[in-house]
């Protein structure tokens, strides 16, 4: 049989409890502090007990009543704290990554400079030895280009197929030049050099085929989001680089894990980015919408971009 020993011991605890229950109720998890927070957690498991304790005591049942009540209000609270994760996400991609793309913005800057350099060494090698732009772009393409056709309205049959390839291809692509930043920047820079290559080729291929319109309109509705984000993944991948070559005052152990925290959300951030741009490709870039409606979702896209990439805290780590 219960005490009234027992229950004068035991209530403090789930007055404090209920306290801090209704604390949360009003204002939230966050209004506890970490101690509190950790007093909840031992306050549940002992009212657990107690509730335990009193079910086994037929003259306690008014108690059982009132502690399972108390058990069912923390229970709500501890785990209500795991149930908004996508919130957290949506907070991470809405506010963290742009933040973290305004405090790497130099890093994103370069690996555009070096795309851009890239792109004007291949047209101007693709004008000067047509070789190079047979080897670079295989035969296949280089014939489909001779004769004045687009590679790309095999994509139009297989809209959402193509969508799912291109999406898997284009976050492959980004995360593994985020990945070569291991090697001290210099396997980010490869393959940032190595795209922009490839497009100054394909550009100039087509501009002597009189075909640039139909490029740069299959290009552009897509190639705003797809483009921007390789830059983004290349300016991860050379911060990741910075930690390891200059670790500054830091070890370089220390540094190269300050840089991969500033690092990930950058790559992480191309991944909504990317999907939209694959979804794009697949079912507006190829198809017969005039130009100008073309050039014109590029160009709102584009715009949405800048917009996000602009707003959000200063600090990466504020979250």
């Amino acid at each position: 049989m219960i005490s009234t020993a027992w229950l004068i011991q035991r209530r403090p605890h789930w007055r404090r409890l209920e306290a801090l229950l209704e604390r949360c109720e009003r204002r939230g998890v966050r209004a506890l502090s970490r101690a509190e927070l950790q007093d909840v957690g031992l306050l549940y498991r002992q009212v657990a007990t107690d509730l335990a304790t009193a079910r086994e005591d037929r003259g306690s049942q008014l108690v059982a009543g009132d502690l399972n009540h108390l058990l069912a209000r923390a229970h709500n609270t501890i785990y209500a704290a795991d149930r908004p994760k996508m919130a957290r996400m949506a907070r991470f991609f809405w506010d963290t990554v742009p933040a973290a793309f305004r405090a790497n913005a130099m890093h994103c800057l370069i690996a555009t400079l070096v795309f851009s350099v890239a792109a004007g060494v291949g047209a101007v090698l693709a004008y000067q030895d047509p070789d190079f732009k047979a080897a670079l772009l295989g035969p296949s393409m280089t014939e489909t280009i001779n004769r004045h056709e687009m590679w790309t309205h095999s994509i139009v049959a297989i809209k959402p197929l193509a969508s799912s390839a291109i999406m898997t291809n284009n976050l492959s692509v980004a995360f593994t030049t985020f990945a070569a930043g291991i090697a001290g920047g210099v396997g980010t820079l490869y393959f940032i050099a190595f795209n922009g290559l490839l497009i100054g080729v394909v550009g100039m291929a087509c501009a002597l085929a009189g075909m640039s319109l139909s490029l740069w309109s299959f290009v552009a509705p897509h190639g705003v989001l797809e483009l921007p984000a390789i830059f983004i993944a290349g300016g991860a991948g050379l911060r990741l680089g910075q930690g390891l070559v200059f670790p500054g005052l830091l070890s370089r152990r220390d540094a190269l894990a300050r840089a991969g925290a500033e690092a990930v959300p950058l790559a992480l951030g191309c991944i909504p980015l990317l999907i939209v741009a694959g979804i794009v490709e697949a079912f507006v870039s190829p198809t017969d919408l005039p130009i100008a409606v073309k050039f014109s979702v590029a160009g709102a896209l584009f715009t949405l971009l800048v917009l996000y990439l602009s707003r959000g805290r200063r600090s990466p780590s504020a979250d």
